[in-house]
């Protein structure tokens, strides 16, 4: 065979490979060009996709615990769910009855604690609040209060109590200052904490541009440090919530914490459970509120 045959088979098998990978180039474009777009998900799927995501697994974990409870229940002494369930319809059937001072309805119960712990939250955020922005802000304070803070900060809930009856001699004031000194520590910490997380480019503007004190505070900190205050709401909120059950058990007077504990002693173990759901509930709706809160507010000028 000679050279120049050899030359014109091998240039048509080059024009043939090139032809074939036009034309399949050609073809996926026609395909790509006629093909229809991907139907739309409907909205009955998305919907179910969603339930899938955010409602099956809480139903799940629900579920579960239940069923455990059940079988604990079964091999002990705790009551059942069903048996629970029964009871909480007939607590709940009439939660605002009276038939004396001790002796009222869970929803009593329930507005009475929350209004110890409105009172005590209340007063350590107008104490605690401020106060942080003072630690944070002058270095002189934080470093004579740090100590003390550090100090007071871990001791248990309960210890106050005993100094809140000497000082108060009444029960009710001293359940609301164990919520107000149980509460204070958060706030105080995280405002701080806050302040100090401001750049100091901020502050060295504010003092160039000769700010008064209360622009500097409404222009510059409130704005930087409000995320921090909202955590340390977040966190008071949650340990004086924890820490009212436990002081009313002491104290006595119509709430939850008495509520209980006058049910241990009538044996009537079922209310105790359902107080304790009662607690978690209301504890969990104060978290989201708080949450809630620090979600949508939104600082202006």
């Amino acid at each position: 065979m000679s050279r120049r045959r050899i030359q014109r088979e091998f240039m048509s098998v080059v024009a043939m490979k090139k032809e074939n990978a036009q034309a399949a180039a050609g073809a996926s474009a026609g395909t790509i060009a006629v093909s229809a777009p991907a139907p739309p998900v409907s909205r009955a799927r998305a919907l179910v996709q969603a339930m899938q995501r955010e409602v099956l697994p809480p139903v799940m974990g629900a579920a579960l615990f239940i069923l455990l409870w059940a079988l604990v229940s079964a091999t002990t002494e705790l009551p059942s769910p069903l048996k629970t369930w029964q009871s909480a319809l007939q607590v709940f059937s009439d939660p605002f009855y009276q038939k004396g001072p001790n002796d009222q309805g869970i929803g009593w119960n329930i507005l009475r604690s929350l209004a110890r712990v409105g009172m005590g939250f209340g007063a350590a955020a107008l104490v605690g609040i401020p106060l942080g922005f003072l630690l944070g802000y002058v270095g002189f304070l934080n470093r004579m209060f740090t100590p003390i803070i550090s100090v007071l900060r871990p001791v248990s809930p309960l210890a106050w109590l005993p100094i809140g009856l000497y000082v108060f001699k009444q029960a009710q004031p001293a359940a609301i200052w164990v919520i107000f000194i149980s509460s204070l520590w958060p706030m105080v910490l995280n405002t701080a904490a806050g302040v100090t997380q401001v750049p100091h480019d901020y502050l060295n503007v504010a003092r160039v541009l000769k700010l008064s004190p209360w622009k500097l505070f409404s222009r510059i900190l409130l704005p930087a440090v409000l995320p921090y205050v909202l955590t340390g709401v977040r966190l008071s909120i949650g340990v004086a919530w924890l820490v009212i059950v436990a002081a009313e058990m002491l104290t006595g007077g119509v709430g939850l914490g008495f509520w209980i504990w006058d049910e241990w002693n009538n044996l009537n173990v079922e209310h105790i459970i359902i107080a304790i759901f009662v607690v978690g509930f209301v504890g969990l709706a104060l978290e989201q509120a708080i949450l809630l809160m620090a979600r949508r507010f939104r600082y202006e000028r």
